[in-house]
């Protein structure tokens, strides 16, 4: 692909890109897409792009790569990803041993440091599957402050000297004298923690997620932020960096419940989509804490609930009225319960029809049955969803599996049964919970652990580039057709074909005749796309070095 320099969205500039795949309903067959400015002007076949060429300012050959709608990731932390691609980063080690030598390997490297930082680990996998004790933390770290999140960043690990910082720490719900801290003694130990993070540092790892994101072809991400998650100044200060600088588009969230019309104002003041994204109804299954109807399997409670139904529907009725999207995370079914109670309730208040034009979003929802199904597609709740989750920890020997036992498991993430009521999708990461990783996560939800939950790589793709527009209220981008913004990513693949979602024929087609845009083969195992170029706004924001 012949491309030196990179595409500007000036006004008025026209570019052409030909001799490729573009991936559009508008042709099936589309080999060429025609930028002016920021916006698609054109989708057809290379025969008609022969019109355009003398016409446009540059003229890009694709040579035979694919060109999709960049996708949007609805779930970052992107302070959080940064810190744990430039630090500490305990993800997929294998061994208690290995986790306490990397922490003491950090230390020694970093011997200026405040705080140590570190993510990632998850002793479900272990030998033995308990956590490092705080004592072997102590002595891997000489002594020193260091917070040391689960891979669900709903417990953390941590030193005595990080105790120290926190005043009446043991007094906490959710401390616990040698074990991980969860509830309001993990949030207390956090905000310690990263208040040690300079501006600086702060701003050196949002460059490092944002870039890493535009490397895997993302153009948009919806950062989750919130008073126990991240603070003020780091959103307000993610949101100027991405207006100020190339990169993906992002659309903040603040999750601080509201009760009254005057609370709005925070979120507004802050440039916020929305008071949602991590709005804590529960916590998450790893760390015990999501909240369950029955309890767990391994261990004898049933989680912990943040915000009960009339919490919700005071939260979600302020915001409606307000003209404000709401949203919650809720992964346990008593805490999705509590949503879908507290959310028809303020329907009854505020009116349904004015519910459902509001698009509140749920994060997670990992526990529903039927019923709360149904629920969110009469209350017009979108289910922003990760489907890396169940590639992670599902299946019959999975972390789901020893949380909740096989037969509850197996009704974990149901993505089929959601699009079949008509629930709007929107697929992100949780990154740093799970990778920025866009094709493995329409891989992962096309290849569910559980088959009766599978939904074609096409719905899953969809569902990852326009379904997170659509979460945000947008439904004219995220395609490529001509209007839409000019948000897209280039891709080196192999050939591309339509799967066939019933597996009692064929799994997939090259058949043009079938008239759907192909995409690239996802069968596990296989290579994934290599992202070329990525385009935001008529801008390139990221450019393979070799291509």
């Amino acid at each position: 692909m012949n491309d030196p320099t990179p595409v500007q969205a000036d006004e008025g500039r026209t570019v052409l890109l030909r001799g490729g795949e573009v991936h559009s309903p508008a042709d099936p067959f589309a080999t060429a897409m025609v930028i002016e400015g920021d916006t698609i002007a054109w989708v057809g076949s290379e025969g008609a792009a022969d019109g355009f060429a003398d016409g446009v300012d540059e003229v890009v050959r694709l040579d035979g790569a694919l060109v999709t709608p960049a996708f949007t990731d609805a779930h970052v932390h992107t302070t959080a990803t940064g810190l744990a691609l430039t630090g500490l980063d305990l993800t997929g080690v294998p061994t208690l041993a290995e986790a306490l030598e990397r922490v003491g390997a950090h230390a020694a490297a970093h011997p200026a440091d405040p705080v140590l930082l570190g993510h990632g680990w998850d002793a479900s996998g272990w030998p033995g599957g308990r956590p490092p004790s705080r004592t072997e933390l102590d002595g891997a770290t000489g002594g020193r402050p260091l917070y040391l999140s689960r891979a669900d960043v709903h417990s953390a690990v941590v030193t005595t000297a990080l105790l120290d910082r926190v005043p009446g720490i043991t007094g906490r719900t959710g401390y616990h004298p040698d074990a991980p801290l969860t509830a309001d003694a993990h949030h207390a130990v956090r905000a310690a923690a990263y208040a040690s993070v300079t501006a600086r540092q702060r701003e050196d790892a949002q460059r490092a997620a944002l870039a890493r994101a535009a490397s895997m072809g993302i153009g948009s991400v919806h950062e989750c932020a919130g008073p126990g998650i991240s603070g003020e100044d780091d959103l307000t200060g993610l949101l100027r960096l991405a207006a100020g600088e190339p990169g993906p588009r992002v659309h903040g969230y603040w999750a601080e419940a509201v009760t009254s019309a005057a609370g709005l104002e925070k979120v507004r003041a802050l440039g916020a989509a929305g008071a949602a994204g991590d709005l804590f109804v529960d916590g998450a299954l790893g760390s015990h804490t999501a909240c369950l109807h029955a309890p767990y399997a391994d261990a004898p409670h049933s989680g912990t609930a943040y915000l009960d139904a009339a919490a919700v529907a005071a939260h979600v009725a302020v915001c409606t009225e307000g003209g404000v999207q709401a949203g919650f995370h809720a992964i346990g079914d008593a805490a999705v319960s509590a949503v879908v109670e507290g959310v028809r309730a303020a329907a009854d208040q505020v009116g349904l029809a004015r519910i459902r034009a509001a698009r509140h979003r749920v994060e997670h929802a990992e526990m529903l049955t039927p019923e709360t199904i149904a629920a969110f597609a009469d209350l017009g709740l979108t289910a922003s969803v990760q489907p890396a989750f169940d590639a992670a920890w599902g299946g019959e020997e999975g972390m789901y599996a020893q949380r909740l036992g096989p037969e509850r498991a197996r009704t974990l993430n149901p993505y089929a049964a959601l699009l079949r009521a008509g629930v709007p999708l929107a697929l992100g990461s949780d990154s740093p919970v799970t990778p920025l990783d866009p094709w493995g996560t329409v891989r992962a939800a096309a290849f569910h652990r559980t088959p009766e939950h599978r939904v074609s790589a096409r719905a899953a793709f969809t569902a990852h580039t326009r379904g997170g527009w659509r979460a945000i209220g947008r439904d004219d981008a995220g395609v490529l057709v001509p209007g839409a913004p000019a948000d897209y990513a280039v891709w080196r693949t192999g050939e591309l074909v339509v799967q066939v979602p019933d597996t009692r024929v064929a799994g997939w087609s090259t058949d043009p005749r079938s008239g759907t845009p192909g995409l690239p083969d996802l069968t596990p195992g296989g290579q994934l796309p290599v992202c070329v170029r990525t385009v935001v706004g008529g801008r390139t924001v990221h450019s393979r070095p070799d291509e």
